[in-house]
C-alpha cells in the first residue's frame, strides 16, 4: 500500500507538471518569464549572382545595364526615396518645401550624410549631378534630359538648394531617385567625358556599402566586393561584406547558387523557376513589377464600330479567363489586374469595379446590348446593320505573348467573337502599328519602371490620343480632367481623390482590358535573415532592405516580466 500510494503522488505530480507546462505555451511564455529577443549582430558575408556583365559603377551612366544598377543602388545615396505605398520619403535629404503655386521646391540635406571618402555631401554635387542628367551627350533617355534641362538648380549654402520647375508638376519628387555624384571629384568632367572616366571602375558614393575591389577572372571583370560603410548617415548595415558575381544567363546563377559559389540569386526567370523551387534552403520572395500587361483597342477605327461599345468590352473582359492564364502559361508569377494604377500604392483605389471571369454574365451582356447569332456565320455574333464579331489582335512575337493570344483567342470564340492572331517582332508592332494607330487590337505591356508616383497621364489623356502614347485615342474629357488636377495637386490625400475617380471611369468605360500585373522572383539563401521585398518599380528595389538584413545574431537573455498591480 506504501509503494501504490507513493506512486500514485508521482503520477499527480507530474501531470501537474504537465498541466503547467501546457498552459505556459498557450500564454507564450512561463510565468514571470518574457520569450528572448533575436538581435541582428554585425558579421558575415553575402554573395549573389548577377545576370549580365558589369560595365560602369556610375548611377548616371547606369540607365540600359541592371547589373550596374543592382551594385550602385547600395554604393550611392539619392535625394528621394519612396516607401511601400509610393509616398515620398526623404533619402540624402533630410526635409524639403514646396512653395503654394507649385513651381518651387526646397530641400535641406542631412548633416551627416559624407561620401565614402570622407567629404561632406553638399549641394554642390547636386549641381553638377544635375548637370549631367541635362547634357545632351549624356548616354540617357532623351525626355528625362529634357526636364532637367528645364529646371533650374540654386545652391543657397552647402546644404541647402532650390529646384525651381517651369510650371507645376506633382509627380516631381520621383525624379529625384537618381544617385548622386561626388563634384569634389568629378567637377569639371563633361557627360561625354564621363563616359570612359577611371571613376566608373574605381567609385566613390554616399550609400550603405563602399567599393573595396573589382573580381576579374582571365582578364574580364566578374564581380565587385563591397564592405559595409559605418559613417553612413541612417543605420548602417549589419552584414559586414557583399559580393556580386556576375554570369552569362539565369541557368548559370542558379547553378552558381546549387554549387555554393553565392547565396543569392538576382532573378530566378520563368526558365530557372521550377529548378529553383526544388532547392530546399533557396527561400522564393516576389514582388510586383511595375508592368501592366493589357490589350488596347483601336476606339477611332471606322470599320469596326463595336470596339467603341464600352458593353463589348466589358463583355470581352468577362469572357477572358485571366487566371488561367496567369497559372498555365505563367506558372503562377503574375497578379489579375484591375486598373492603371498599381494596387498597393496610396492612389489605388480598393472598391474598384471587378471583371471576374463569367462567359455565362458576358454571354447575357452581348445579347442584352443586341449581338445576336449572324445569319450568316452561326458561330459569331453581330448587331443588326453592324459588321460580325471579328477583329485582328496584334501581339509581340516572342515568349509567353503567342501562348497568351491564343488563350484569349480561345475564350472569345466560346462568346462568337472571332480574332485573327499576327505575331510582330515588339518594335514593329510599336512603331508601324501603335504609333501609326494602324490597328484592331494589341496585346501589349505598358512599363512604368523606375516610376514611383502613379501618375497615368501619358496613356490616357485625350491630348496624347493624335501623337502620344494614348494609343487607344479615348477622348475621354472627364477622365482627362481627372488626371490633368491631379498633375498640378501637391496634396495627397487630393491627388487620391481625383485617380480614384480616373479609375472607376476607367472601370466602366475600358478603353483597354487590363489582363495582369507580372511578378519578379529572388531566390536568397535561408541562412540570410531579415530578409523581405516588396512591390518593385525597378528589379534593383529588392536591395532596399538589404542593410536590414543579418547573418549573425544574439539572443537577448529573458527577463522577468513586470509585475502588474491593480490600482484602485
Amino acid at each position: 500500500m506504501k509503494r501504490l500510494r507513493w506512486q500514485l503522488v508521482v503520477v499527480v505530480i507530474t501531470l501537474a507538471v504537465i498541466v503547467l507546462l501546457l498552459l505556459s505555451q498557450q500564454q507564450g511564455v512561463l510565468p514571470g518569464i518574457v520569450d528572448p529577443v533575436v538581435q541582428p549582430t554585425s558579421g558575415g558575408a553575402y554573395s549573389e549572382a548577377l545576370i549580365g556583365s558589369l560595365q560602369r559603377l556610375n548611377p548616371v551612366l547606369d540607365w540600359y545595364n541592371t547589373p550596374d544598377q543592382d551594385v550602385n543602388r547600395l554604393l550611392y545615396c539619392s535625394l528621394m526615396s519612396f516607401d511601400e505605398r509610393a509616398l515620398p520619403a526623404g533619402d540624402v535629404i533630410e526635409t524639403w518645401g514646396i512653395s503654394a503655386d507649385g513651381t518651387v521646391y526646397n530641400f535641406s540635406i542631412r548633416d551627416n550624410a559624407i561620401w565614402h571618402d570622407g567629404e561632406p555631401v553638399t549641394s554642390e554635387d547636386v549641381v553638377y549631378t544635375t548637370g549631367l542628367l541635362a547634357d545632351p551627350e549624356l548616354p540617357a533617355p532623351d525626355d528625362l534630359k529634357g526636364l532637367w534641362a528645364a529646371i533650374d538648380i540654386v545652391p543657397l549654402d552647402d546644404k541647402t538648394f532650390q529646384m525651381i520647375l517651369p510650371e507645376p508638376f506633382a509627380p516631381f519628387l520621383d525624379y529625384l531617385t537618381f544617385g548622386l555624384l561626388p563634384a569634389h571629384l568629378l567637377d569639371g568632367v563633361t557627360a561625354a567625358e564621363l563616359v570612359d572616366d577611371e571613376f566608373n571602375l574605381d567609385p566613390v558614393g554616399c550609400g550603405p556599402y563602399r567599393y573595396e575591389q573589382l573580381l576579374v577572372t582571365d582578364g574580364a571583370i566578374s564581380g565587385v566586393v563591397l564592405s559595409t560603410f559605418p559613417e553612413y548617415y541612417a543605420q548602417p548595415a549589419y552584414i559586414e561584406e557583399v559580393t556580386f558575381k556576375t554570369y552569362p544567363d539565369a541557368a548559370d546563377a542558379l547553378l552558381a547558387y546549387q554549387t555554393g559559389e553565392v547565396l543569392g540569386v538576382a532573378e530566378l526567370t520563368p526558365e530557372t523557376l521550377v529548378e529553383g523551387l526544388q532547392s530546399t534552403e533557396l527561400n522564393l520572395y516576389t514582388g510586383r513589377l511595375p508592368r501592366l500587361e493589357l490589350i488596347l483597342f483601336n476606339l477611332n477605327d471606322p470599320g469596326l464600330p463595336f470596339l467603341q461599345d464600352s458593353a463589348l468590352r466589358q463583355a470581352l473582359l468577362l469572357g477572358m479567363n485571366r487566371q488561367r492564364i496567369i497559372d498555365r502559361l505563367l506558372g503562377g508569377q503574375a497578379i489579375p489586374a484591375v486598373g492603371p494604377i498599381f494596387p498597393g500604392t496610396w492612389a489605388y483605389y480598393e472598391n474598384m469595379p471587378q471583371y471576374a471571369y463569367d462567359p455565362e454574365r458576358a454571354l447575357n451582356l452581348l445579347k442584352l446590348e443586341g449581338y445576336n447569332l449572324a445569319a450568316g456565320d452561326s458561330s459569331l455574333r453581330a448587331k443588326e446593320g453592324e459588321p460580325a464579331l471579328e477583329f485582328e489582335l496584334i501581339h509581340p512575337d516572342q515568349a509567353p505573348y503567342p501562348a497568351i493570344a491564343a488563350a484569349i483567342q480561345e475564350d472569345w470564340a466560346h462568346l462568337g467573337v472571332k480574332i485573327t492572331l499576327t505575331a510582330l517582332p515588339y518594335s514593329e508592332l510599336v512603331s508601324e502599328h501603335l504609333e501609326t494607330r494602324e490597328f484592331a487590337a494589341a496585346l501589349v505591356d505598358l512599363d512604368f519602371t523606375g516610376q514611383h508616383d502613379p501618375d497615368p497621364y501619358a496613356f490616357w489623356h485625350d491630348t496624347q490620343a493624335t501623337s502620344g502614347q494614348n494609343y487607344t485615342q479615348w477622348a475621354d474629357r472627364q477622365a482627362s480632367e481627372y488626371l490633368e488636377q491631379a498633375r498640378i495637386r501637391d496634396d495627397y490625400g487630393e491627388r487620391a481623390r481625383l485617380y480614384r475617380n480616373f479609375q472607376v471611369r476607367f472601370a466602366n468605360e475600358l478603353p483597354a482590358l487590363p489582363l495582369f500585373y507580372p511578378v519578379y522572383s529572388y531566390g536568397i539563401d535561408q541562412s540570410i535573415q531579415g530578409a523581405s521585398i516588396g512591390s518593385l518599380t525597378e528589379p534593383n528595389d529588392r536591395l532596399t532592405t538589404l542593410p536590414a538584413w543579418f547573418l549573425e545574431s544574439r539572443l537577448t537573455a529573458p527577463t522577468a516580466a513586470p509585475e502588474i498591480t491593480a490600482t484602485p
